[in-house]
């Protein structure tokens, strides 16, 4: 797995942006300057005083917020989120890269095509273009985990296993000696918990694998459909729908998660 990083807040940092830009910085920098160089200190009381009312209403201007700050979030927020999807798809081989960049993509087409559909107000949209965000980060992270799992699975030779198996089994049956019997039903105890752990993985990696192409095929029929909604409720009860199978995808990797860590150690 990737490892973490830091996410921003989901509350724009209005105090930041007010004091850390060029502007604010210039002037206030400026004033302390020319305070300095000339020695006329009530310049740089003037530069405090200045940043003082700066600081007190700038953070809660609306206009400001409007125009300014809420674009350099979404700037900040947009980047970040591009930082964070580069990096989880390192982990992915090229194809299966490719094929989350298709999801991002058809992504950013649904939510073009809903807010230009009349009928799908700003304010009923957010929660359910939140989810589509949500979709594509679970689609992402079964995407990798999916990987692992069969990375993983083309390291066992369980043809080998069975070979074992059926050696160790035969031999139980002509072990007189009740040591060098025991020893021997443990072994085939370990090989048939190692098969029937294979086995399990590959169950999960199937679920996973569906709800990969459930996802995706759902993407394609809300770009399909979504222009000709009449009720953000089309919207909204096609995603809770697939949200649903997700968190069901979700838990099943999280199971295969610990039994791939319990098989390692």
């Amino acid at each position: 797995m990737s490892d973490e990083k830091p996410a921003l807040s989901s509350k724009p940092p209005y105090a930041k942006y007010a004091f850390a830009n060029p502007y604010n910085l210039a002037i206030l920098g400026g004033l302390n300057a020319a305070g300095l160089l000339t020695g006329n200190w009530w310049l740089a009381l003037l530069g405090a005083g200045f940043e003082t009312l700066w600081m007190v209403f700038a953070p809660d201007s609306r206009l400001l917020r409007r125009l300014w700050f809420d674009k350099r979030y979404a700037e900040e927020t947009a980047a970040a989120r591009e930082a964070e999807l580069a990096s989880k798809l390192v982990a992915l081989p090229p194809a299966e890269a490719d094929r989350c960049r298709a999801l991002v993509a058809k992504q950013a087409s649904i939510n073009a095509l809903a807010r230009e559909n009349p009928a799908l107000t700003a304010d009923l949209l957010g929660a359910d273009l939140q989810k589509l965000g949500d979709l594509v980060r679970t689609f992402i992270d079964l995407s990798i985990t999916g990987a692992r799992y069969r990375e993983y699975l083309r390291t066992i030779d369980v043809a080998a296993i069975e070979r074992d198996l059926a050696r160790y089994r035969e031999a139980v049956a002509h072990r007189k000696d009740p040591e060098e019997r025991g020893l021997i039903e443990k072994n085939v105890s370990v090989l048939a918990q190692r098969k029937d752990k294979c086995e399990e993985l590959r169950g999960y990696l199937f679920s996973a694998s569906s709800q990969l192409d459930l996802i995706e095929n759902t993407f394609q029929l809300l770009a399909d459909q979504i222009v000709t909604m009449r009720s953000p409720q089309e919207l909204t009860g096609q995603l809770d729908e697939l949200m649903n199978g997700v968190e069901s995808a979700k838990n099943t990797a999280r199971e295969a998660e610990r039994m791939l860590q319990g098989i390692e150690r």
